[in-house]
């Protein structure tokens, strides 16, 4: 892999970590014209998640902070007694949300080495398929009724129902901000505080992953420079705060449309490579 491609990988990392058309989906696509695919591109792309989740912090670090504290406040008070489930305060009520909806990945983690399959595949006609759920997904949401609610205000089977939609975005194509957005939508709340539950919400699920596809490529025989994962890491850093910023204006100017129009035609386009490839026999390369 080439320095150019690896500032490439990060710069569409970055990008569509949080634009809701799917970060994993256009890596899948990018590696599978340019060659560029097997496990040492998983591990570079957990190096490339990794770096998009330092935007995450810089942009969301008050909220992300005040829960922090409130989650070890919480640890003292269940040692020494003073823990109540029925006079949580709003911010320990948020975090009891958030550990329901990561919590509903657990069961999808039997699944994990089917849903890598799909990108190391020779195919992508699964990659278009999840495209076009996207682009469903998002239209459906953009048609919803424009909601009330806060984040404090998420009940459990809101964070399911959130949960149950990142867990579907295990699929490349799949987009997990616009899926997890777009099931906060869903469930009632405004798109300004879906866009922040789904954001802060990534972090465990997407550490996680990482770290466990990082501890695999590192035991496997990956040939994956240093120089490459640390540009990578943080080209995609600013690049993915750049996009957070982009996202939360879209959503203020309520142009939601552009995202599932995008990935609609994304989708119909990698469809037609993959039976196009289907019929010559082998993958089309550039």
């Amino acid at each position: 892999m080439s320095i150019l491609s690896a500032i490439l990988q990060a710069i569409i990392q970055g990008l569509t970590e949080f634009l809701p058309v799917s970060s994993s989906g256009h890596l899948s696509i990018y590696q599978h014209f340019t060659g560029n695919s097997g496990e040492g591109a998983l591990m570079f792309s957990a190096i490339l998640h990794l770096g998009t989740l330092v935007a995450v912090f810089v942009c969301f670090w008050n909220q992300i902070f005040a829960l922090i504290v409130e989650f070890f406040a919480m640890i003292k008070d269940i040692f020494t007694g003073k823990f109540s489930f029925k006079n949580m305060e709003p911010a320990r009520r948020v975090i009891f949300m958030f550990i329901i909806s990561t919590a509903v990945l657990i069961p999808f983690y039997i699944f994990k080495d089917f849903f890598e399959s799909f990108s190391e595949d020779a195919s992508i006609l699964a990659e278009g398929l999840c495209f076009l759920y996207t682009a469903a997904i998002l239209f459906l949401a953009d048609r919803s009724a424009k909601g009330t609610k806060e984040i404090t205000d998420v009940n459990a089977r809101d964070a399911v129902t959130i949960g149950f939609f990142q867990a579907v975005a295990l699929l490349p194509g799949v987009s997990r901000s616009g899926s997890t957005i777009s099931g906060g939508i869903f469930s009632g709340l405004k798109r300004q505080e879906a866009v922040s539950y789904s954001f802060i919400l990534g972090i465990p699920a997407i550490l996680g992953g990482c770290i466990v596809e990082v501890k695999d490529g590192l035991a496997s025989d990956t040939n994956v420079s240093f120089i490459n994962c640390l540009i990578g890491f943080v080209v995609a850093a600013v690049v993915g705060l750049l996009a957070i910023k982009l996202v939360q204006w879209l959503m203020r100017s309520d142009k939601f449309k552009i995202f599932y129009i995008y990935t609609a035609i994304l989708g119909v386009v990698v469809i037609g490579f993959a039976v196009a490839e289907m019929i010559i026999g082998h993958p089309i390369t550039f």
